[in-house]
């Protein structure tokens, strides 16, 4: 279905059609009149696949229609998001469909300067997009109210709820002091979760489940390579320097993997940028924009930018490491082949990792390709030939050869020379 049709604000439709938006996606089809309409949603649909603008496009126009002004009275509404890139990309959607329109949105996350963002809510705002902890600090210090919010988005709830969210959630939920409505929306969940999940909206909710037997999109292929651990770098080095002109994101299992791997390819005369947990939002940020404008084509994560994230062009994916979750290899995976480009994920498997596979593929419902790899050639790419790489090294390698000649010369005369004297 054309936005067009839908009863939302010019404005937003404005909005749509400039960042090309046309049609419905099926999650935003089925979601967006329910929203409109006021109901509890539990929506789980395929990453890549608009969820975010499923829940954004109704709460803006809903937010839009009701006010007279620009001026803001209490936030209405509060998006929870599990990481901070996550809330700051939200925060963009939020932000450009909400052009010309009456409506102020703020992304709230922590790891940087907690003042600005005080300034920011005190001029008033209308949707809070943010993580957990910095709201509730903010909460806490008196500069956050919730009496007015009457809608509640608990985006990637999963993990939020996986990653022991569900206190603060509950007691989000308990400071909600009007009647609300919740939003749950996910591209993965599993029983345990679910009943969690079912235990926050109310009993009338409505369900839409997208692809439920195919949780990957269709335009990912998947391969995987046997290799050793310790061999991987090495596979990496090759790929990379074979696709020069890709985006690729490459995942790994921990901060410490992710620092590691990027050192290994800073020898191999590859430059890489890396994301993770410990390091500041600042840098985090700055990591992002680069990859994201193009000045590093390689970026080194963890699962901390594998959720939700949207990042035009990626190429390739590649499992560096193989998740300890099988729902996390969605997520990962979810950062190519969006919207409507093709894209691939390479997994590196080793012998210490094959039971991970084997769970992979059987929460994705498939087999994953084997990129079978020849005795030889992984040799070849472990411990490639020698070459000549400087012309120095042509010059030495040519001297050592004329010194070689002399010195035959030189004693072969010398032998003259006393033959001679003999006779």
């Amino acid at each position: 279905m054309k936005f067009e049709k839908y009863h939302i604000s010019s404005a937003i439709k404005r909005n749509l059609s400039q960042l090309g938006f046309i049609r419905t996606t099926n999650i935003q089809f089925k979601a967006i009149p329910s929203i409109l309409n006021g109901e509890d949603v539990l929506a789980i649909a395929q990453t890549g696949t608009g969820k975010t603008a499923a829940f954004a496009i109704p709460i803006i126009n809903k937010i839009d229609s009701y006010k007279s002004s620009k001026r803001s009275y209490g936030i209405k509404c509060i998006v929870l998001a599990p990481t901070r890139e996550l809330s700051l990309q939200i925060g963009e959607v939020f932000k450009s469909l909400a052009n010309h329109t009456k409506v102020k949105t703020f992304a709230l996350c922590g790891g940087v300067e907690q003042d600005p963002q005080i300034k920011k809510l005190q001029d008033g705002i209308d949707i809070l997009i943010a993580t957990p902890g910095r709201m509730f600090d903010l909460i806490n210090q008196g500069f956050i109210r919730l009496e007015n919010v009457n809608t509640l988005v608990l985006d990637e709830a999963d993990h939020m709820l996986d990653l022991g969210f569900i206190n603060d959630i509950r007691s989000v939920k308990n400071k909600l002091t009007r009647e609300h409505q919740t939003l749950f929306f996910s591209a993965t969940i599993n029983k345990d979760i679910k009943k969690l999940a079912f235990s926050q909206v109310k009993k009338s909710a409505i369900r839409i489940q997208i692809a439920p037997e195919d949780p990957v999109s269709k335009n990912v292929s998947h391969y995987v390579m046997f290799v050793e651990m310790d061999d991987k770098r090495f596979f990496l080095e090759r790929f990379i320097k074979e696709h020069t002109d890709s985006k690729v994101i490459v995942f790994v299992r921990t901060r410490v993997r992710a620092e590691r791997v990027a050192k290994a390819m800073e020898k191999f005369g590859i430059s890489t940028v890396t994301i993770h947990g410990a390091r500041d939002q600042s840098d985090r940020a700055d990591v992002m924009r680069m990859f994201k404008g193009g000045e590093c084509s390689i970026l080194i994560a963890t699962d901390v930018s594998a959720r939700g994230i949207d990042i035009p062009d990626v190429n390739y994916v590649i499992n560096y490491d193989l998740p300890d979750k099988p729902e996390n290899y969605v997520h990962r995976v979810g950062r190519t082949g969006r919207g409507v480009n093709k894209g691939d994920a390479l997994s590196f498997c080793s012998k210490s990792e094959q039971e991970l596979l084997e769970e992979i593929q059987q929460f994705i419902t498939k087999d994953i390709e084997v990129i079978k790899v020849t005795k030889q050639d992984y040799s070849f790419t472990v411990a490639p030939p020698k070459e000549v790489e400087t012309i120095q090294e042509l010059i030495n390698e040519y001297e050592n050869l004329t010194k070689k000649k002399r010195k035959k010369k030189t004693s072969a005369k010398k032998g003259q020379k006393k033959a001679k004297k003999r006779k």
